[in-house]
């Protein structure tokens, strides 16, 4: 994103300005202009899935219109992933990517969860060769986590949703 234009402000400056004197760490550094923010926050939906609403689009039934990939190791496959999700990990993508997919169909992918930057990795390296892409916020942690179906060596599986991440009275979370 182009930050060039991102205005931010000094507490000097605000109190010059007429504005009070920022009193907290949260707002010791300004909120960035609505435009500013309009453009940050399009971009990072350009560029990022969340689990609940590619668990919705995959569940419409049809094509959905991209396809997923699990970019971890098989073992990491084996344990669990997502039903229909193809294999591809990151260190394949360059030698196997153009082989198993289509440029003109986005490529959504996942990796163990918040703290693997794995399918960040793996996004950048599909970019690189030309791929449209966008990575699936939460990884398959959050799949799991959220009690939507996966598969393992074993089968299918499912577990209860966490109350910390989906709710468990709803069909979605209404955001």
């Amino acid at each position: 994103m182009d930050t060039t234009n991102v205005q931010v402000s000094s507490p000097s400056a605000d109190s010059a300005a007429g504005l009070p004197a920022a009193v907290n760490s949260v707002l010791r550094i300004p909120p960035a202009s609505p435009a500013a923010a309009a453009a940050y926050f399009g971009a990072s939906l350009a560029f990022h899935a969340d689990v609940s609403d590619v668990a919705a689009a995959l569940a419409d039934g049809g094509d959905p219109g991209f396809v997923v990939i699990d970019t971890r190791s098989t073992a990491s496959w084996d344990q669990g992933h997502i039903p229909g999700a193809l294999h591809l990990p990151t260190a394949l993508i360059p030698e196997q990517a153009e082989a198993l997919l289509d440029k003109s169909v986005p490529v959504i992918t996942y990796c163990w969860g918040p703290g693997c930057n794995g399918a960040t990795r793996a996004a950048l390296a599909l970019a690189r060769l030309g791929f449209p892409v966008k990575e699936m916020l939460g990884g398959f942690e959050y799949w799991a986590r959220e009690g939507f179906a996966y598969e393992t060596w074993e089968g299918r599986e499912r577990r209860a949703p966490d109350s910390l991440t989906a709710p468990l009275d709803a069909a979605d979370c209404g955001c």
